[in-house]
């Protein structure tokens, strides 16, 4: 029998290593969100007594048996400086499909997608998914090594936005934005030493679909990265301080770039 090509084994061992993976979701909200959501695996449900009554309907939509919890000695394992409102839901991360299906977008106009290179704080990650849902953006892609995973601490930044809004992770974003490229993407990088402005990048492309590339702050994007763009582009600033965090940054490119 031939040996499987390295590559082979290591995308099913990640596969594997996914399918074993459980996160522990906290905050009314993410829980709310996530027992609703019927693509949802959900595991374990702890709750203090005022989270159950306030959760009712949803835990009842979910069928799922809650337990209850001391809100003292919490049982959920969650980090003792977690905010978590009473409510914590153990489940599988969620599985999006392939990026070139969700890149297709839907009937609203050309889609709208956000590239992250190597974005490592879950909570800039929850802000982003929150305004690429906000905006209308057909995902989030971040990189599979060097970002945010999936977490409880990004979902409750995302505030529910985990739930509806994709977020997938490639082995290689060069790669997938050669992928996009070639769907009819128009990528842009966002840069702040860029001559050109993202309105007047998108402006000739406005009808097409657009990926928006973001560097993690500080470092920002990778040289093969910015490579891969066909353009960078800077948001315009009114004064000398001209610094924007990567979500915030994120939440502006989407607007300029609406359709």
């Amino acid at each position: 029998m031939a040996k499987k090509p390295k590559w082979v084994v290591a995308k099913e061992q990640s596969k594997k290593a996914a399918a074993a993976e459980t996160v522990w979701l906290f905050g009314l909200h993410a829980v709310r969100d996530a027992l609703v959501n019927e693509k949802r695996q959900k595991l374990r449900l702890v709750v203090t007594l005022n989270a159950r009554d306030k959760l009712a309907d949803d835990i009842a939509a979910a069928g799922i048996e809650p337990e209850l919890s001391d809100p003292r000695k919490f049982a959920a394992p969650l980090d003792p400086q977690s905010v978590h409102q009473g409510a914590a839901l153990e489940v599988k991360p969620l599985n999006w499909g392939r990026l070139e299906d969700v890149a297709l977008g839907g009937p609203d106009g050309p889609p709208r997608l956000i590239l992250l290179d190597r974005v490592t704080d879950p909570h800039n990650v929850g802000a982003i998914l929150r305004s690429a849902e906000v905006f209308g953006a057909s995902a989030v892609v971040g990189t599979l090594h060097h970002s945010a995973p999936e977490t409880g601490a990004l979902a409750k930044t995302a505030s529910g936005a985990l739930e509806r809004q994709p977020y997938l992770r490639e082995r290689n974003l060069a790669d997938a934005m050669e992928r996009l490229r070639a769907m009819g993407y128009s990528i842009f990088g966002l840069d702040g030493e860029a001559e050109q402005t993202i309105e007047d990048a998108v402006a000739p492309v406005r009808d097409r679909p657009i990926a928006l590339v973001m560097g993690a702050e500080g470092p920002g994007l990778r040289q093969k990265t910015k490579e891969t763009c066909d353009a960078l582009v800077k948001i315009p600033y009114a004064r000398a301080f001209g610094s924007l965090n990567v979500s915030n940054a994120a939440a502006v490119a989407l607007y300029a770039a609406r359709a």
